[in-house]
């Protein structure tokens, strides 16, 4: 019959030290925030003598996270054109400092020719970049945006209406790094699955001799568990018999404490 052996560990006086690189990335990310509006402006005939300077606004709209809004100047912004030009703008309508985006200004052509006036920002590369707005009031567009004796002469206009659609690209960076994704892990229950295991006595290969008393076990749930067990069942120099392991110097009721947390409690590590 085989025996039971006692291991013990010895303390590990040798130390060793290792240096590790780590390595991490980040990437930068720019890109727009698009979204538009179209403004329709009925009655322009009543606009003209508005007066040079005053505008008629369009809705706000958001895009990006701030408000914006389109000037139609009817009689044009600036006192040197003399009202020979009309001006079309896109504002800033809300708090912001230093606002960084892409516009477009059409002015639609209402003949079904799809000859439409554009001025943009997008499709093209920008010398300066995206323009950046200072404040709130501040715009992008054109004072000259159209002679007036043309535009009323034009398919642009029809039925003393105008239509204007604007984009905007409202530019965002933020920084990314590495994606970190979590997994809940359920609690361990293989504790309660050797343990049925050992209560059913399938499969038992080996037992355990205590004072003429009994125990079934396991041989690769002891050998996975202790490198006493590993070495004595299955290592080059096993014991001969290793189908009952016999036990000295102990009473079976005081192996069977031990034994059964062994293999109940200490599995769930």
């Amino acid at each position: 019959m085989g025996k039971i052996f006692r291991e013990y560990s010895k303390p590990n006086n040798a130390s060793s030290s290792s240096t590790s690189e780590s390595s991490t990335t980040s990437t930068s990310i720019t890109e727009t925030v698009n979204g538009s509006h179209q403004f329709k402006i009925t009655g322009y005939s009543l606009s003209k003598g508005l007066g040079i300077g005053k505008y008629i606004a369009s809705d706000t709209f958001m895009v990006g996270g701030y408000a914006w809004a389109i000037y139609f100047y009817p009689d044009g912004k600036s006192v040197e054109d003399n009202a020979a030009y009309v001006s079309l703008f896109i504002a800033l309508a809300s708090e912001g400092t230093d606002v960084r985006a892409l516009f477009e200004l059409t002015l639609l052509d209402q003949s079904g020719k799809e000859r439409h006036k554009v001025h943009s920002h997008f499709g093209r590369t920008l010398e300066s970049g995206p323009y950046t707005l200072k404040y709130r009031g501040s715009m992008w567009g054109y004072k000259r945006f159209f002679k007036r004796t043309l535009l009323e002469q034009s398919d642009y206009l029809k039925g003393d209406c105008l239509s204007v659609h604007c984009s905007v690209g409202v530019v965002k960076s933020h920084t990314e790094g590495p994606k970190i994704y979590s997994i809940a892990i359920p609690p361990s229950n293989i504790g309660q699955h050797f343990g049925q295991l050992l209560e059913s006595g399938k499969r038992t290969d080996v037992n355990f001799e205590v004072n003429g008393e009994t125990f079934a076990a396991h041989k690769l749930v002891l050998a996975a568990r202790s490198p006493v067990f590993r070495a004595q069942l299955y290592g080059p120099m096993k014991d001969q018999n290793t189908q009952c392991i016999k036990v000295e110097d102990m009473e079976a009721p005081v192996f069977k404490v031990p034994y059964i947390f062994y293999l109940f409690l200490v599995l769930q590590s």
